[in-house]
């Protein structure tokens, strides 16, 4: 391993695993995985300039700049490790079902005021983007925000085994890939090998007293902070959340709906233990305003739109549901597409979400997906958005105030152009 650091070193600490967005003088794993295979690119990618290339499987030429190890993912993370424990960087793991983005962002401009920051880019948060996080993390960085993703069991431990957390801070406990875990007990139990860390090492959490798992998991733990949306008090003004923290400090914070206020309180408690005060706090958060699909506003000219369509579970559909409700305006619609990876759990859980919708007193709710259609029988109910954007082609909709939440795969984003 100190060979392959060495050299890791040489390159500026570059890497990359995909020869289609080749690197020059980077170091190419050749990454395996269902339908690819990176060892058939080991001379492509030293064509383009690789100054050294990793694989597990021999190639049928010989270069100098060849690599062969046992298994390439496993070395890229051993790599990421060991760089890790090669940086004086204090690392603050960030788990939970929902919101680990967006308290992430909001850390990131907190405690930039003060410290040298390396945060998680997009969400590179699994057991290939970790490592590949930490490896593009420079040697003189003071704080590292990374976020811990789980969809199935043993995730969290494998992910603190590789980045080692002085800290942590899990959002919440939630309704979370349910079709892996079965069970918000099996989640809760998953996302508790973060808080486990901490206590086998000496670590600190930040721990969400509001949410009753956590309070619950984080009990055993010697070193924690605790913080509360009590910390505040707050009203929604669309698209905005302005609270007063019991110092008297104002918060005006681009975000929408109040369960935003627990990674508000996160951050601030966060930057309080790192010794920024609390005036650069609020300024810091009120510079985030919120993108990529996650609790974005975006005015379409027509209608004001609250697109929250990166993701959703359960949990998440429920607070954007409240967020709508709380906002003030005269005319709503909730767009609602299929959430995913819910198992035996899809068909109730969707008509769970579906009543909380249909009682929340928006004008209009519509449903896209195949589950949706499943336990939605009305004309609003649409088996997939080329359907949708049919309807809205012939139907205009303005003056409204339009939630966009569904999963991933559901892509409603494609909906913003016909609204």
């Amino acid at each position: 391993m100190n060979k392959l650091y060495s050299i890791y070193l040489d390159a500026n600490g570059s890497i990359y695993t995909d020869t289609r967005k080749p690197q020059p003088g980077a170091i190419f794993f050749a990454l395996k995985g269902a339908g690819f295979n990176g060892n058939k690119f080991l001379k492509q990618a030293i064509e383009q300039g690789a100054s050294y290339v990793v694989g597990d499987e021999h190639p049928d030429f010989i270069s100098e700049k060849v690599i062969i190890v046992d298994d390439v993912l496993t070395t890229l993370q051993n790599l990421a490790s060991f760089h890790r424990n090669h940086c004086k960087t204090k690392i603050i793991g960030i788990g939970g079902s929902n919101g680990k983005t967006t308290t992430k962002e909001l850390l990131k401009r907190v405690l930039s005021v003060k410290y040298k920051v390396h945060a998680t880019p997009g969400n590179f948060n699994n057991h290939i983007g970790l490592p590949l996080t930490l490896l593009s993390m420079p040697v003189d960085t003071e704080i590292a925000l990374l976020e811990l993703g789980t969809n199935q069991k043993g995730d969290i431990e494998q992910l603190c085994n590789i980045c080692q957390p002085d800290f942590g801070l899990i959002t919440n406990v939630g309704k979370e890939h349910l079709e892996g875990f079965g069970s918000v007990e099996a989640v809760a139990h998953e996302e508790s090998h973060l808080y486990n860390f901490l206590l086998m090492h000496g670590g600190t959490a930040f721990v969400n007293v509001d949410d009753s798992w956590l309070g619950n998991m984080s009990k055993r733990l010697s070193n924690k902070v605790d913080y509360s949306i009590n910390d505040f008090t707050a009203e929604q003004l669309a698209p905005q959340i302005k609270a007063n923290s019991n110092s008297n400090i104002v918060y005006d914070a681009n975000l929408a709906g109040k369960h935003n206020l627990s990674n508000i309180a996160a951050a601030r408690a966060v930057g309080l233990f790192f010794g920024i005060a609390e005036a650069e706090i609020a300024t810091a958060i009120a510079s985030y305003k919120p993108d990529n699909m996650r609790s974005e506003w975006r005015q379409t000219g027509r209608n004001l739109i609250f697109l929250d369509a990166y993701n959703a579970n359960p949990s998440s559909m429920e607070m954007a549901i409240h967020t709508l409700q709380t906002v003030q305006a005269d005319k709503k619609i909730a767009i609602l597409g299929d959430m995913f990876e819910l198992g035996d759990f899809a068909l109730s859980e969707h008509s769970a979400v579906l009543q909380l919708a249909q009682h929340a007193g928006f004008d209009m709710v519509i449903t896209v997906g195949e589950v949706f259609a499943k336990v939605h029988s009305s004309p609003t109910s649409f088996l997939d958005v080329k359907s949708l954007i049919s309807f809205l082609e012939q139907n205009k909709i303005s003056g409204y105030t339009v939630l966009l939440k569904g999963s991933r795969g559901m892509k409603l984003e494609t909906l913003i152009p016909h609204l």
